[in-house]
């Protein structure tokens, strides 16, 4: 529930910014976390290891399964022979004329016994019946055979395998989410860089239209000078060739805000002709805040996704290392099996199904492979060994990385702090220029190296607040609290 409130808020939201096409930095950020495709990946790779780790946690538990088979033989198995057949069939028959012997001899001897003798002789044609019946009783039907089994198999003792597959299933689901933390830092700088990017450009370009309305006017007033003879051509063709020069500049700089736009608007998911404004595009001087250098590494350590993800990974393979000696340990397993067949043995041969249980424990103990089993495990180790070696090396990274980053905030205040005295000066000259040119006690190239001046001034102060922005930003960025 909570998930579909989230998906329906921002929708709205990206319609509404969509349609306002007003952005300040805050939404930039929310609609690049919203549309990046990596982070969308990243996501389902978190779903993914998660549902692995559920998976993983079904090896504690009994598992069930159930088979079935039909077979046709050709023939039948039959447990008695033809002989025994033939033998079985005519049981009566050949006796008859034993028992004729045996009934005359008994008959001479004991006449009184002729009539048990005749009604004896009367039954051996129900031994034929008899034997006939004992050899259909004693086929078996095997050319039709039908066969099941409902089989639980419950493991004991899998040499730690189960354990430590959940756990790797468990560091790898956080691996996910850290790298799905990192991944979003990652878009947030971008993001960023390229907001404060297009506000540059839009201040150069607002820098550019100042300049050339200068120059503009500086023509103007040589155009007069020169008609009334008190200035030459060549100082008017001077000042024309500064105002191709800037208006050549302008049209650069209006080239690559459109291009930072475009980007920006790429990064946000919106449409690349779309036009937007952003929040910080009228302010005159772009706000900044009071960054303090110092730090702590332990903060970078703790919070820095990447070591998260290394640590993790050295966790992984550590449990890998547990998983390959598992493989050569002895394994038990309880076992449960219910079997039904047709034809059935358990009443003689029957077509009907019939069934019986049956519960016992199954070991399996390897006794030599070859020290397979070592090899294995020792290059189990080494893959671990390396994990924490990349771990350590990531550590020293970090550590020069954030010394460098809060090197360059500081770097960045000072540049700015030069950059905005340069500026007052540079104003300052151009004024004192303007004025004595006014006056005819300045030439027309002092004028144009002052307007000149002035602009680098105020560009190299734009570029300063922009480096400034920046570099708080990569300083979070290497401490890991980037949000």
């Amino acid at each position: 529930m909570k998930k579909v409130f989230f998906l329906t808020f921002l929708l709205s939201f990206t319609f509404t910014v969509k349609a306002q096409s007003f952005l300040s930095l805050d939404s930039c950020r929310a609609l690049a976390l919203a549309n990046n495709k990596d982070l969308l990946i990243s996501n389902e790779k978190i779903n993914a290891a998660h549902y692995q780790r559920k998976a993983a946690f079904t090896n504690y538990l009994p598992n069930f399964s159930a088979t079935g088979a039909y077979m046709r033989n050709q023939k039948e198995f039959s447990l008695l022979n033809n002989d025994q057949k033939a033998a079985l069939s005519g049981l009566g028959t050949n006796l008859a004329v034993p028992f004729q012997q045996a009934a005359h001899e008994i008959v001479t001897a004991y006449p009184d016994l002729a009539p048990l003798i005749s009604s004896l002789s009367g039954a051996l044609p129900a031994l034929d019946q008899a034997g006939n019946s004992l050899v259909d009783a004693l086929r078996t039907d095997t050319r039709n055979v039908y066969a099941g089994a409902i089989t639980l198999t419950q493991p004991l003792y899998m040499g730690g395998k189960i354990r430590a597959y959940n756990k790797i299933t468990k560091y790898a689901e956080e691996l996910a989410q850290e790298q799905h933390h990192g991944g979003m830092q990652e878009v947030i700088m971008s993001t960023d860089q390229a907001y404060w990017q297009v506000i540059s450009l839009v201040n150069k370009k607002k820098l550019a239209e100042g300049y050339l309305k200068l120059l503009l006017q500086l023509d103007s007033d040589v155009e007069k000078m020169i008609n009334e003879g008190v200035a030459t051509k060549a100082d008017g063709l001077s000042v024309r060739v500064k105002v191709n020069e800037a208006e050549m500049t302008l049209t650069k700089v209006e080239d690559g805000l459109s291009l930072a736009r475009m980007l920006l608007c790429q990064l946000c998911g919106i449409d690349l002709s779309s036009p937007i404004t952003l929040a910080d595009e009228n302010m005159e001087d772009i706000p900044l805040l009071t960054t303090d250098p110092h730090f702590d590494l332990s903060t970078a350590y703790e919070n820095r996704p990447e070591i998260r993800s290394l640590e993790l990974a050295t966790q992984i393979y550590k449990q890998k290392v547990n998983v390959t000696r598992a493989e050569h340990l002895p394994s038990i397993a309880l076992m449960g099996n219910y079997m039904v067949t047709n034809p059935s043995v358990f009443n003689s041969f029957e077509n009907k199904f019939k069934g019986m249980w049956n519960v016992g424990v199954m070991v399996q103990i390897p006794i030599w492979h070859w020290g397979e089993g070592i090899y294995k495990t020792r290059a189990a180790k080494a893959e671990a060994r390396i994990a924490q070696y990349q771990l350590q090396d990531a550590r020293e990274k970090i550590e020069l990385q954030v010394n460098q980053a809060a090197f360059k905030v500081k770097e960045a205040g000072k540049k700015l702090v030069m950059s905005s005295k340069n500026m007052e000066k540079a104003e300052e000259n151009l004024r004192y220029a303007t004025l004595g040119f006014k006056e005819g006690v300045i030439a027309t190239s002092n004028v144009l190296e002052a307007q000149t001046a002035w602009l680098s001034a105020h560009s190299e102060k734009i570029d300063a607040q922009i480096d400034v922005k920046l570099t708080e930003i990569y300083l979070k960025k290497s401490l890991g609290t980037l949000k």
